[in-house]
């Protein structure tokens, strides 16, 4: 499945946009340290003014948008909230009468959904492993006997198990899953054909986390809070709800970027210019009122501070500058020949077959055994040949001891580098970036 939201597309100059920005944008993401692009869609005033995929990342794949999924859980929030089926000042415990006579902690029992939206639940720090040590099965009563060190609504504190209740919410008062409640109410409109949701041991969506979406779909939401909550001249989130999730509902001063210290809204982060969602390893949401932009990203970026640096030193200053065909020109072609580079060193022709490294027809294939499963990709010299949802390529090592793979992951950030011995076949591998909720077998959309 893809996504069939669609922007109306122009060149740069003709949104106001010099495009010589966003070619030093691309520059700047492709040449900063910790910083690794998978995608990038610009909008201007609705329209697209600049959309590239690293390859072997692509325009109809989904990407694991980490943290960013937080957003459109609260989407699903505002939108129940609009519907009647959730009240703002409800105590999150109201919403779960069977665990009334177990909650006894006073602060626990004012706990508000407005407080979980904005991480405010009176935690000072993240909880989910006191939480699920209170109760591996059942995240929200484990959340709500543990009880908060302030008044709730008084501090900011990054807190897994606050989305987590809001999306039991939502799925309580809707009586189906996030992602039904989401299909006819925010997902069609929109015309996001391709999202699912990673779900945890009790059959629940993650919410915090683990939503699969492709890159236009971050677009879309993003444009449709930049409209108000208007989509197509139809109201899909209030405008109330849409100003109280783009403002300061807390503030966090304590944050160590300057972008993660500028107040907190309803899942939405404020930053230095706008506001946005953000998820693990670089993916963003990004809006900019001021300018009627939306922004948004993947990637396997560990530095998410240096990305929003570049946007800010590079994309800022293009906006309303002078127009330029010639750079509108560079930067399409530019565009379409975005790609991530394949593994270098010496050529796998003449190699034996090597352990898990065996040669499949004219190519060669890398199967391994993990997590009591199979993983099995073919790999590419010199490129990155892809098969479902992996991809990779190899090389050999100058001294030709080891042949090196890199597989990526190309539905999720990440990557793995396997090497294996070319005399004993003996294989060591290590991510580029740990997966925080995945093993290798698990690192693609799901199904369900």
């Amino acid at each position: 499945m893809t996504t069939t939201t669609t922007f109306p597309r122009t060149t740069p100059s003709a949104l106001g946009i010099d495009a010589r920005g966003v070619l030093a944008f691309l520059d700047a993401l492709e040449s900063t340290p910790d910083v690794e692009p998978h995608s990038l869609v610009l909008l201007r005033h609705g329209q697209v003014a600049a959309s590239g995929w690293w390859h072997p990342y692509a325009a109809d794949r989904v990407h694991l948008l980490y943290s960013l999924s937080k957003s459109f859980t609260a989407a699903a929030v505002g939108i129940a909230v609009r519907e009647g089926l959730v009240d703002l000042d409800a105590t999150a415990l109201s919403y779960f009468p069977e665990l009334d006579a177990e909650v006894v902690d006073e602060r626990s029992r004012r706990i508000r959904v407005r407080h979980l939206l904005a991480m405010a639940s009176g935690h000072r720090e993240e909880t989910i492993d006191r939480v699920r040590a209170l109760d591996a099965e059942d995240t929200v009563r484990g959340f709500l006997l543990l009880p908060p060190d302030e008044e709730p609504g008084t501090v900011f504190a990054y807190n897994q198990p606050c989305t987590y209740t809001l999306a039991a919410i939502v799925r309580r008062v809707s009586g189906g899953s996030l992602v039904e409640y989401l299909r006819p109410r925010l997902l069609d409109p929109l015309g996001i054909d391709d999202l699912a949701w990673r779900r945890d041991d009790s059959g629940a969506e993650l919410g915090y986390s683990g939503c699969y979406a492709p890159t236009a779909a971050v677009a879309a939401l993003g444009q449709l809070y930049l409209q108000r909550g208007v989509w197509e001249g139809e109201r899909i989130l209030d405008e109330d709800w849409v100003a109280a999730a783009t403002s300061t509902q807390v503030a966090n001063p304590d944050e160590g970027n300057p972008d993660w210290s500028q107040g907190y809204g309803f899942q939405f982060w404020m930053a230095r210019h706008g506001f946005r969602g953000d998820g693990a390893y670089g993916q963003f949401c990004v809006v900019l009122p001021e300018h009627d932009v939306v922004l948004a990203l993947t990637g396997q970026s560990a530095d998410m501070q240096a990305v929003l640096d570049a946007a800010w030193q590079h994309l800022l200053p293009a906006f309303d500058g002078p127009s330029d065909a010639a750079a509108d020109t560079a930067l399409e072609a530019r565009l379409a020949s975005l790609g991530l580079p394949a593994v270098i060193g010496g050529p796998l022709h003449g190699l034996a077959d090597v352990g898990p490294f065996a040669r499949d027809g004219d190519g060669w294939r890398l199967t391994l055994d993990v997590d009591g499963g199979r993983l099995s990709v073919p790999v590419g010299q010199g490129e990155w040949l892809v098969e479902g949802a992996l991809a990779a390529s190899g090389a050999v090592d100058p001294d030709g001891s080891t042949v090196t793979v890199d597989v990526r992951f190309v539905e999720t950030p990440h990557l793995a580098h396997v090497r294996i011995d070319t005399t004993t076949g003996a294989v060591t591998s290590s991510w580029a970036t740990e997966p925080l909720h995945d093993g290798p077998l698990t690192l693609r959309r799901p199904t369900d």
